[in-house]
Parts: C-alpha cells; structure tokens; sequence
C-alpha cells in the first residue's frame, strides 16, 4: 500500500507567502485599490485582543512585580522592628537588674545605719547548699577583706548567721535557721533571755523555736527577740525576729514559743559582714 502525499509547507515559504500579502496590502492601499478602512477593520479584529492580552499580562506582571516589593519592604520593616524590641527588652531587663540592685545596696545603706557602731563589709552570696533555704553558704570576701571566723552577718535588718570558715576571698555563712545553730536572745522589753534554735523543717512554715524563757514575766505576741548580752559569739542588739506564739511548759518555770525571723531566709543576695568579734571587745 502507498502512502499518502502530505502537503507540508516550509517554513521558509509561509514567510515568503505573508510578505507577499502584506506588500500586496500595503500596494492596493497605497495606490487606494483597496480601501483602507476594511483593512483597519481586520487589523482591528486581529491586533486589538492580542494587544490586550498582551497588556493584561503586564498589567498582571507589574501587580505581581509590586506585590513582592512591597511583601518584601514589609518583611524587612518588621525585622527592625523585632530588632528593636529586642533591644529594648534587653534594656528593659538592665534597668530592672540595675533597680534590684539598687533596692538592695539602699537595704544595705539603712541597714548599716541601725547599727552604726560597727565597722562592716559589704559581702555578695556566690553559692549556697542544695535546697530552698540558705542554711549555708559562700560570700565573695574573706581574709583580703579582713573577714575572720566568728564574725556576724547581718542582712534585711537583722540577724543572718555567722563566719565558719574563711579563704583569701570567700567565706562560709551558717545561718540561725541551720539545724545546728543555737543563738542566745533576749526580749527588748524586760531583757528575758532565752535560746533560739535553728530547725529547717519549722521554717517551712516560716518560724524558728526559741526555748528557756523565764515564765515570771509575761512575753506578747509581737515582742521583739534580740541577740543577747551573754551570747559568747554573737554581738548585742542584733534583731533577730517578732514572737508569734508562747506556750508555759509543764514545769510552770520557763515558756516555750516561735518566732518569725525579720530575715528572708529563702532570698538572701547581698549582706554585710560586721568586723568585730565578740571575744575582742566588739559589743
């Protein structure tokens, strides 16, 4: 079987047949054989939705084209301004330090006024034993600050605790509330002596026992508990906290009660250290 004969056209031909007719249109006009209007009317018919598909696509890619732009301008003004509000969070967290930090050395200021008897030093708490509370722990001065075992720690108005041990820029803190401390006090209005005990399971309900007060005189609730004359370590007149309750114990001879420590003993960040020992003539 043959095959058929399929008419195919060159492109090369096409092109000559389409000059052809486009000299032969522009002639007829010329020379006004054919008339020029049905001409632009065809042009019209074939130009003009070409042109505007053409113009719609521009008009899409200038939209598309700004849309980025613009999506872009967008991005980068926000990355400004999360830059800033880093940099202002980061300001804002300084000037909060800064105002801690202020409120604490004002503490501190005022502290030292209530006892101005005695020279001190101003102490940071660079480490502490494990827990809630700060039974235990580590200053930022020591010997190269004059600081000696034995001397007295004092911080938010009162009574911290006592040097235990001391390197040539640290030093040990126990403080009354440890499990081992025994502080002997007094009470402001009558001189009543008496034994405060450290117990940190009874700090949880935020109180410290005291114990071997003298029943003959009345104790209220609210009375002030100082650091005694007697005490072999510690220096007189130190506040150490407000009575909550009083119990007379079974022998009708001595009272038996708690009292609340002025001291925060779950936060303790800065303290001073008093540099007078007890056995040198400090009270």
């Amino acid at each position: 079987m043959k095959k058929k004969n399929r008419f195919q056209m060159k492109s090369k031909q096409l092109l000559i047949i389409l000059s052809f007719l486009c000299i032969s249109g522009i002639a007829l006009t010329f020379f006004n054989i054919l008339p020029l209007q049905p001409v632009r009317n065809i042009a019209g018919y074939v130009i003009v939705p070409f042109q505007n598909g053409i113009n719609g696509v521009g008009n899409w890619l200038n939209d598309k084209t700004e849309y980025f732009q613009n999506a872009k301008k967008l991005s980068d003004e926000n990355k400004a301004l999360q830059d800033q509000i880093n940099t202002l969070k980061e300001e804002n967290s300084l000037l909060s330090q800064d105002q801690e930090q202020l409120s604490s050395l004002k503490s501190l200021y005022q502290l030292d006024q209530e006892y101005p008897e005695y020279e001190k030093v101003a102490a940071e708490v660079i480490a502490k034993d494990a827990g809630n509370w700060y039974n235990s722990f580590t200053i930022n001065r020591g010997t190269d600050q004059g600081i000696a075992v034995d001397m007295n720690v004092i911080s938010d108005g009162g009574l911290v605790g006592i040097i235990t041990e001391v390197g040539n820029n640290w030093s040990t803190v126990r403080s009354i509330i440890d499990d081992t401390s025994n502080v002997s006090a007094m009470t402001i209005s009558n001189n009543d002596t008496c034994i405060v005990s450290g117990n940190l399971d009874l700090m949880e309900e935020g109180k410290l026992e005291f114990g071997q007060m003298s029943a003959a005189n009345s104790v209220t609730v609210g009375e002030k508990i100082v650091t005694s004359s007697i005490s072999d370590k510690y220096l007189k007149g130190i506040l150490i906290g407000y009575v909550s309750d009083v119990t007379e114990d079974t022998n009708h001879l001595t009272n038996t009660g708690h009292l609340i420590p002025v001291v925060d003993f779950a936060h303790i960040q800065d303290v001073l250290v008093i540099k007078a020992l007890k056995t040198t003539g400090g009270q």
